[in-house]
């Protein structure tokens, strides 16, 4: 076949598993990017022996690769399954989707959490004295002064990551997950034609694309205050 006969056959397997693809990529990223702030706080605010648990976890995740997390998920589930029936929990694991998913929030809490921490490090201390002396709450300075400003030195940290993850989660595919490369090798199966796989890169790149556009805009609308700020100052240098 050729590449146009293939997209035109078999496009609705290639849409049906970039859907599970951006199913998997957002929830994934969007479920560690509401755990990573609390684990990021404990990281910068904690002693550190307290810190050791947090520590282990994810030295182990960045220092193992994803599809051996992968597996101990999905196949090391199955050796705890009556412990697992008994919590009420072997129903979640049994499904590939989940264990995938799963795997994907706990490797990318660990990477959010490390690029808040340098983040969270990289605040000027003085905004947050500024903050205390006109009587702020830590919760106030956390919300007004800390994670606003951490969120605009991560973003473009945080963007890679969440790229990084759509592109690991091709992985999915050998646990059974039809996300996109999992319809990919089912059409190649079929077809035996490599234009198959072609269609999958180019997909993936133009998922990056617009990720990429949307993510620059949303930094853009973040810190237009700052780059007001700096043509203001640019204009009163050129006029002086």
């Amino acid at each position: 076949m050729d590449p146009v006969s293939i997209i035109t056959s078999y496009g609705p397997r290639f849409l049906d598993g970039t859907l599970m693809t951006l199913q998997l990529t957002g929830l994934g990223a969007l479920m560690a990017a509401f755990i990573s702030p609390f684990f990021a706080l404990l990281r910068v605010s904690t002693p550190t022996a307290a810190q050791l648990p947090l520590r282990l976890y994810i030295s182990f995740i960045r220092g193992t690769p994803l599809l051996v997390q992968l597996f101990l998920v999905y196949y090391g589930s199955g050796q705890f399954r009556p412990v697992l029936q008994e919590w009420g929990l072997w129903g979640f694991f049994r499904d590939p989707f989940n264990c995938a998913l799963f795997t994907f929030v706990v490797n990318s809490t660990a990477y959010q959490t490390e690029i808040l921490r340098g983040a969270l490090m990289g605040v000027d201390l003085r905004e947050v004295e500024a903050g205390k002396a006109i009587g702020m709450s830590r919760w106030r300075i956390l919300q007004r002064i800390y994670f606003p400003h951490a969120y605009r030195i991560a973003w473009p940290a945080l963007g890679n990551e969440i790229i990084l993850l759509m592109k690991a989660s091709a992985l999915a595919s050998v646990v059974t997950v039809f996300d996109l490369m999992g319809r990919t090798r089912q059409v190649f199966s079929r077809t035996f034609d490599f234009s198959s796989y072609l269609w999958a890169a180019l997909i993936y790149l133009g998922i990056t694309i617009i990720f990429v556009y949307v993510w620059r805009q949303m930094e853009l609308r973040m810190t237009r205050h700052m780059q007001t700020k700096s043509s203001g100052a640019e204009g009163k240098q050129r006029h002086g």
